[in-house]
């Protein structure tokens, strides 16, 4: 692990593997996590990818895992710069950016800030975009209210918040332990950056990203997802121009763990294509 520092000075916490076996063969894959966890979700990606002679760097968002926990910053439009700084400072010249959840709408923040600076494929994984809550001409996503309580829970209770998230993670079932492991990531996280970004969900709106991609982008999506509906799934299918959604027939959200196997089968299909 190593830290980069932003632009605001903020330290982002980056984990780069196999740092030195980039080729044109095998890209660079970076990847961002969402809401409310760290790179940690990312972990049987990882060691895949790796195994298989890919670089992957992996960052922990500002007010998560071991990044710095700013009092502010916690616009898509910062931690897209964030990632920009990543790229830069580790001279990574052509990547693949994966985003899941909230780490997906970071992606898109970051192709239109960036032109896309790097990128030579997308992929979005139960993206939280374009927008995460109803609001007018947009009658898709959670309601504000809804997003509301999740906040007060985060101000309140935020233990009770990081363990019904984790239950709400997944459609297929898995031990106990498993669970207690997302709930864990969660946990790791500061308060500030929970609710912060809690806030950004429910505020920030990527819809004019759309035009500003024009690299192979794969979506995938699940079709059990209770936190981020097939509509906005579908919706970033229709809106980006040349993409390939890809359903998952019996995944939730947790979409990198939920059916593993085929996941990491239909991912570095993505990867190789």
């Amino acid at each position: 692990m190593q830290y980069i520092t932003s632009n605001d000075g903020t330290k982002i916490a980056v984990y780069d593997y196999n740092p030195h076996e980039s080729t044109q063969e095998k890209q660079t894959i970076l990847l961002i996590h969402g809401w409310p966890l760290s790179h940690l979700i990312f972990e049987y990606q990882i060691n895949l990818l790796t195994d298989c002679g890919y670089r992957v760097v992996a960052v922990d968002l500002r007010g998560f895992g071991m990044s710095d926990t700013p009092a502010c910053g916690y616009t898509y439009t910062q931690m897209a710069a964030d990632i920009y700084q990543v790229v830069r400072q580790l001279c990574i010249k052509r990547f693949i950016l994966a985003g899941f959840s909230m780490g997906g709408a970071i992606a898109l923040r970051y192709m239109n800030c960036y032109n896309g600076f790097g990128v030579c494929k997308l992929i979005l994984l139960s993206a939280a975009a374009p927008c995460f809550t109803k609001r007018p001409g947009f009658p898709y996503g959670k309601t504000v209210q809804e997003v509301n309580n999740l906040i007060s829970l985060a101000e309140t209770d935020r233990p009770q918040l990081c363990q019904n998230f984790s239950q709400q993670l997944f459609a297929c079932p898995h031990s106990d332990a498993v669970v207690d492991w997302f709930r864990s990531i969660a946990l790791s996280a500061s308060g500030i950056g929970t609710i912060k970004c809690g806030i950004a969900l429910r505020d920030e709106d990527v819809r004019d990203t759309f035009d500003c991609i024009h690299v192979p982008t794969y979506i995938i999506h699940g079709e059990k997802d209770l936190i981020v509906s097939n509509e906005l799934a579908e919706i970033q299918h229709k809106c980006i121009c040349g993409s390939k959604l890809i359903t998952l027939s019996d995944s939730g959200h947790g979409i990198v763990y939920d059916q593993l196997d085929k996941f990491n089968a239909i991912l570095m299909d993505c990867i190789a294509e």
